[in-house]
């Protein structure tokens, strides 16, 4: 046998030993694809999450000169972090002019215990606005900016708020279709028509089960042209922002997440540097919601007159204070089976302690 002959035996044996050689190489190059695909996505969420506190002339908030003295404390990832979530609605608005928080929810969450809740802030609450005597609540942004706004429902629900993040009508819609829309019930009939802006936010939704975009769904989370109006809007809010996070942890979106702050950066405006965000969003992913509530709650309501128009009052900042502790001690159960009285099985669920019934929100 001649030598190149016997080198050729030689290749054909050892191809025939490494079976795996190219299968593997396959899966190589899949993982080096995949990492390349998340550095990439990593390095764009990174950029565009850096953005989200820088200027942006398009967003009315905080164009004046914020009072530092009410700027709040650092979070140092141990203690519980309470986060502003404000919507406003820019539209009509003159040069100069700033936006209110015409929505207002507080997430906190508690980093030990990975427990959090949700609250939803009734607009038209009068309350002490530091250094700008009585208002309603939803002014305070407008008034001083975001440290204001964190400061003074801060104050109302007696918890330190140490982020704010803060969007529009766009921003929602453009979150809302960056995750490809939500699956989600809605309770009733609603219509109403919106003359501003040439009909483009007015309000058609049919009662089902059903797959919400980013209009449909900010047309859900808009409506209150019902019996408790702003009440049971806060309540719509409170669900429908629920489920977005519960959609925003799985890993699908995780996959998307450049492409998903890519689209609502533009519209979004937070105090929130890059670190916390990846601090919180490591939180995030183990958080489990345990319940949402109205702020002030029913009972705690008082009516009052205020230059003819009617305002919402806190009848006891004390007991508002103690029912928000309340409220965060509250933790779900599973459904525990039981046997009935024929001795079919059933199941009971309870909240401990024993949940109060909330009125709607928003």
């Amino acid at each position: 046998m001649s030598r190149v002959e016997a080198m050729k035996e030689k290749k054909a044996k050892a191809k025939k030993k490494r079976p795996w050689k190219w299968p593997l190489l396959t899966i190589g190059l899949l993982i080096l694809v995949f990492a390349g695909y998340m550095g990439y996505q990593a390095f764009g969420a990174y950029r565009g999450l850096d953005s989200l506190n820088n200027d942006k002339p398009q967003i009315p908030i905080g164009d004046h000169i914020e009072d530092e003295t009410l700027k709040p404390d650092e979070w140092e990832g141990t203690e519980r972090v309470n986060i502003l979530l404000m919507g406003g609605d820019n539209r009509g608005l003159k040069e100069n002019d700033q936006a209110r928080s015409d929505s207002m929810l507080v997430a906190s969450i508690d980093p030990v215990t990975k427990k959090g809740h949700l609250f939803s802030v009734l607009r038209d609450t009068y309350v002490e606005i530091e250094g700008h005597g009585e208002g309603r609540i939803n002014t305070a942004l407008a008034l001083g900016g975001p440290n204001l706004a964190m400061k003074t429902i801060g104050d109302l629900l007696g918890l330190n708020i140490q982020y704010y993040v803060y969007t529009d009508f766009e921003g929602f819609k453009s979150l809302i279709d960056a995750i490809d829309g939500i699956d989600f019930y809605v309770e009733k009939n609603m219509n109403y028509v919106d003359n501003a802006d040439g009909n483009r936010y007015d309000i058609h939704l049919k009662k089902g089960q059903q797959h919400l975009d980013g209009d449909k769904a900010l047309q859900y989370v808009r409506f209150r042209h019902d019996a408790m109006s702003d009440f049971t809007r806060t309540e719509r809010q409170r669900n429908l922002l629920s489920a977005v996070a519960d959609k925003l942890k799985s890993g699908w979106s995780l996959l998307k997440m450049k492409e998903i702050v890519d689209s609502v950066s533009p519209y979004i405006k937070s105090n929130l540097g890059v670190s916390d965000m990846i601090k919180l969003g490591q939180l995030g992913i183990g958080i489990s919601m345990e319940g949402s509530a109205q702020v002030p709650p029913m009972d705690l309501i008082g009516d009052r007159k205020v230059s003819g128009a009617s305002v919402l009052s806190v009848r006891d900042e004390d007991a508002l204070h103690q029912f928000i502790q309340d409220e965060l001690a509250k933790t779900k159960t599973p459904a525990v089976p039981t046997e009935g009285a024929d001795g079919a099985a059933a199941t009971s669920g309870t909240e401990e302690p024993a949940a109060t019934e909330d009125a709607a929100t928003n």
